[in-house]
């Protein structure tokens, strides 16, 4: 994370785009701290498009997978209020370290973040979610309300944003769909078409600096490489995007 961090705080004050390609979504901590050590003066929104909350901290985590840990490092949380593991020195002093890499301190606040698809928590997240008033737009509600009113909405939500990082996770969208490619799929998400409206809307706004693919695993693809090959779809799709509003810009 301390490396990816570094290398996307490095191109973004290159005036770079940095899309970042990783398998665990661990990852996702580097890349918003990179972010925020490129800009540590201005706000920073995330759109966290995942089947999954990842926000959970060392002491509320049933697994203690890191990957489902990142946002509560971004937003420097522990959720000690559902504290259920006792956790030992090394590993409390290991996730201080989390919480500080690239850039000491908060990434982001809880009404600087969004989450897309978020179908598969634990009790533990959803009281967090609850607490810190986190908006989900589960799947249900975006094909009822329609996706471009949702999405128009969320962009308002964070219109106090100066940038804003998105990150895709593949298990967002419907396994029995396109593929169980992934490692912790999930049912009744989205489809790729709807992935790629939500990641070029927001791109409209000119605030994306920097886009993430996690979670794809042809070992666990027994549709070939379905998965990869669509995330790839999504992948050149939102590229033409981006690049057509950033030499707008």
């Amino acid at each position: 994370c301390e490396r990816l961090a570094n290398h996307v705080k490095v191109n973004l004050q290159e005036n770079r785009f940095p899309i970042v390609i990783s398998g665990d979504h661990s990852s996702a901590l580097g890349t918003i701290s990179g972010v925020k050590a490129a800009f540590p003066t201005k706000r920073v929104g995330v759109v966290w498009i995942d089947a999954h909350a990842d926000i959970h901290s060392p002491y509320s985590s049933p697994s203690g997978n890191i990957h489902g840990m990142p946002l509560a490092a971004a937003l420097s949380n522990d959720n000690l209020d559902f504290e259920v593991n006792d956790v030992s020195r090394d590993t409390a002093d290991l996730w201080e370290r989390m919480k500080n890499i690239s850039i000491p301190g908060t990434k982001i606040i809880a009404d600087d973040l969004v989450y897309f698809g978020v179908r598969d928590t634990e009790e533990p997240e959803d009281a967090q979610i609850k607490k810190l008033g986190i908006k989900n737009y589960m799947v249900d509600e975006i094909r009822f309300r329609g996706l471009e009113t949702c999405v128009n909405e969320a962009i308002e939500r964070l219109s106090g944003c100066d940038v804003i990082y998105v990150s895709f996770d593949v298990d967002s969208m419907d396994c029995d769909l396109v593929s169980y490619g992934t490692g912790t799929p999930v049912p009744k998400g989205f489809d790729q078409y709807e992935v790629i409206k939500i990641i070029n809307q927001f791109t409209a706004t000119k605030k994306v600096v920097c886009v993430e693919f996690v979670e794809v695993n042809p070992l666990l693809d027994f549709k070939g490489n379905k998965m990869a090959e669509t995330a790839f779809e999504i992948l050149e799709a939102i590229t033409k995007k981006i690049e057509e509003f950033n030499l707008d810009k």
